[in-house]
């Protein structure tokens, strides 16, 4: 199956995704995709079901389907999900590769020097 270039999915994120598809009558699908815009340059829509594209990544039954030419933005992605007792959602957590918001929801690949002092969406050293 190819995967995205570095793209890992937490157990937890794994366990959400399946209970979601299963509840959305596709078990074992799901699809992820990018949408422009948010604290970074990009957000995660998750979708039950395999709304074309490409298998990216599978875990604990569960494969997660993206579109061909997103493939190359998901490399250093870590998807995980955060629950608590008000609620829960998925959360990219910060790589080498990528910066995240606050919020976790979206990110941006690190393209420049000025970047790389920053760690989880908020700058080091100020």
């Amino acid at each position: 199956m190819p995967k995205a270039p570095g793209l890992r999915i937490s157990v937890t994120a794994a366990a959400e995704l399946g209970r979601q598809a299963a509840v959305a009558g596709t078990p074992g699908m799901m699809h992820l995709d990018l949408v422009a815009g948010g604290c970074e340059a990009w957000t995660l829509r998750l979708r039950p079901g395999h709304l074309a594209g490409t298998p990216v990544g599978r875990a604990d039954g569960i494969t997660l389907y993206a579109p061909a030419e997103q493939l190359h933005l998901l490399g250093g992605v870590a998807l995980d999900y955060r629950g608590d007792l008000n609620g829960g959602g998925f959360v990219v957590r910060p790589g080498e590769a990528i910066r995240c918001c606050a919020c976790g929801t979206a990110f941006s690949p690190r393209t420049t020097g000025r970047e790389a002092g920053r760690e989880g969406g908020r700058e080091t050293g100020r």
